[in-house]
C-alpha cells in the first residue's frame, strides 16, 4: 500500500505547461481559497516520481557501474558535448518534476497553517534543488506560490553555492526543527532532513559541518526505529518497502501513472530496455572480484554480489513488482558511510572511522577492515570509497560520489573534462525563456 499518493491526487495535479514556474493544478480555482493544503503536499511528493529514473540513469550509467550499447544513449559514456540528443527521456522530465515538485511545495510553505505540512513541503523543496544542483550546477531559484508571469530574469540560474546555502540548507534545518523523528507512512521526517542536510555538506566538501548531522542520525537511529536490515537482500524489492533501514524514499505505484513515460529504472538496471540489454559494466564486476583476492577481505565473500549483480545486469530490485518499488533516497548504510568519511576528513584515527564499516561489512559476509593496515587518511579515504560503490551500487549514487570526491579520472581511467561532470540543461529551458536561462559550459 502506498500511503502518499492516491488516483484522485495524481489526477488532480497530473498538467503539462509551457512554463515550469507558472503552473497551477487544474481542477483547483485558487490556492488562496485554499484551507486544507494536504493535497497540494501530496503532489509535492508526487512529482518526485519524475526524477527516480533520470536520477538513476545518471549516478550509475555516466559512471562505471553500469553503461549504455545503442547509439546515442553512449553518449553517456564518451564524456562530450552530444549528451543533449538525451534531453526528452532522461533530462527534460527530471528538470520538469522538480520545478513542479517545487511550485507545490511554495503554496503549501506559503499558505499552510500546518506546521508538520511546511516541515514536509520544506524538505521536499530542499531535495529537489538539491537534485537540482547535482545535476545541473546553477539553477534557477523560484520560492514563491505565484511567481511573476511576465519578469523572465527571475529565471536566471542563481549560483550552486548561493543555492545551497540559501535555500537547501535553511529548509532542511527547518524541516529538522518541526518534523517527528518518526513516521508510520513513510513521509519525511526529522531523520530524513538531517541525514540529508550531512550529505548537503558532503557534496559541498564541508566535511565539518556534515559530521555532527550525520552523528546525529547514527545515535539517533535505534530511537527512531532506524537500523539495518539484518539481510542485505531485504533491504529491496517490494516486499520490503519502507523497512527499517529505509530513512526516505519517493514512494512508487503501478496503480498511479507519473509524467515519466520511458522505462522505469528497475527495468534499465535489469537489462529490459533495449539501449542498454546488458548494462551491467565489467569494472562493477572487478570490483566484486577484487574483493575476493584482497589481503583485507580474508573470507572472500561478499553477499551483496547476488543482490546487485549476475552476468550481464543488476538484480537489486527485481522485477516481480518492478513497477511498486520504491525508490530509495536515503537509507541508514548510507548514513553511516558517510559519517565514516566525514570521521576521516576531520581528523579521527583510522580505527573509529573504520569501525563505523563494522556492520555493513559483517552483514555483506566480510571482515572488519584492520586500522594497523588502512593506518592512513588516504587508505582510509579509499577504503570507504570502495564500500561505498559495492553497497549503494545502482542506487543512482555513484557518479555523484567520484564528482563530490574529486575521483572522477582515477576511478574512471581516463581524463574527462571537468565540464562534463555536470548534464546539460534542457535546450527546450533555454529556447523557452529566449536565453535567459543557459546552458552548461560544454554543451
Amino acid at each position: 500500500m502506498k500511503y502518499i499518493y492516491t488516483i484522485i491526487v495524481a489526477m488532480l495535479f497530473l498538467t503539462a505547461c509551457d512554463s515550469d514556474l507558472d503552473q497551477t493544478p487544474p481542477n483547483i480555482a485558487s490556492s488562496d481559497s485554499l484551507t486544507d493544503f494536504g493535497a497540494v503536499l501530496n503532489a509535492a511528493y508526487f512529482y518526485q516520481l519524475g526524477s527516480v529514473t533520470p536520477m538513476a540513469i545518471m549516478g550509475d550509467f555516466r559512471a562505471d557501474n553500469a553503461r549504455m550499447l545503442e547509439p546515442p544513449y553512449t553518449e553517456f559514456d564518451e564524456y562530450g558535448p552530444n549528451l543533449t540528443d538525451m534531453e526528452d527521456q532522461f533530462f527534460g522530465p527530471f528538470y520538469t518534476a522538480l520545478y513542479k515538485s517545487i511550485l507545490s511545495a511554495n503554496n503549501v510553505i506559503e499558505k499552510s497553517s500546518d506546521a508538520t505540512e511546511v516541515g514536509e513541503a520544506k524538505f521536499l523543496r530542499a531535495l529537489s534543488y538539491f537534485k537540482l544542483v547535482r545535476v545541473f550546477g546553477d539553477v534557477t531559484v523560484n520560492l514563491s506560490a505565484s511567481p511573476s508571469t511576465t519578469d523572465g530574469t527571475i529565471l536566471a540560474r542563481q549560483p550552486a553555492a548561493d543555492v545551497y546555502n540559501n535555500v537547501i540548507i535553511p529548509d532542511l534545518e527547518a524541516a529538522i526543527a518541526s518534523l517527528s523523528a518518526t513516521s508510520s507512512n513513510g513521509r519525511a521526517t526529522s531523520m530524513a532532513a538531517q541525514g540529508m542536510l550531512g550529505k548537503v555538506y558532503l557534496q559541498m566538501g564541508n566535511h565539518s559541518a556534515a559530521e555532527p548531522h550525520l552523528a546525529a542520525v547514527v545515535s539517533g537511529a535505534m530511537d527512531a526505529g532506524i537500523s539495518l536490515q539484518e539481510n542485505f537482500a531485504d533491504i529491496f524489492g517490494v516486499d520490503n518497502d519502507l523497512n527499517p533501514e529505509i530513512i526516505f524514499a519517493t514512494q512508487v505505484s503501478s496503480s498511479i501513472s507519473d509524467e515519466y513515460e520511458f522505462s522505469e529504472f528497475w527495468s534499465w538496471s535489469a537489462g529490459l530496455d533495449t539501449k542498454s540489454l546488458e548494462p551491467l559494466d565489467p569494472d562493477l564486476v572487478l570490483a566484486f572480484d577484487a574483493v575476493a583476492g584482497s589481503i583485507i577481505d580474508t573470507i572472500g565473500v561478499d553477499l551483496r554480489r547476488i543482490v546487485t549483480i549476475d552476468s550481464t545486469a543488476s538484480p537489486k530490485f527485481p522485477q516481480t513488482g518492478g513497477p511498486d518499488h520504491d525508490w530509495i533516497e536515503l537509507r541508514f548504510a548510507d548514513v553511516m558511510l558517510m559519517y565514516a568519511e566525514a570521521l576521516n576528513e576531520n581528523g579521527s584515527d583510522a580505527a573509529t572511522a573504520l569501525g563505523i564499516l563494522d556492520p555493513i561489512r559483517i552483514r555483506a559476509g566480510l571482515v572488519p577492515l584492520d586500522a594497523s593496515v588502512l593506518n592512513t587518511q588516504t587508505s582510509v579515504r579509499q577504503a570507504i570509497q570502495d564500500e561505498r560503490r559495492l553497497e549503494l551500487a545502482f542506487e543512482g549514487q555513484r557518479w555523484f560520489d567520484l564528482v563530490r570526491t574529486g575521483t572522477v579520472e582515477q576511478e574512471m581511467g581516463q581524463m574527462i573534462d571537468s565540464r562534463y561532470y555536470l548534464f546539460p540543461v534542457p535546450i527546450s529551458e533555454v529556447l523557452a525563456s529566449f536565453g535567459v536561462i543557459t546552458q552548461n559550459d560544454g554543451y
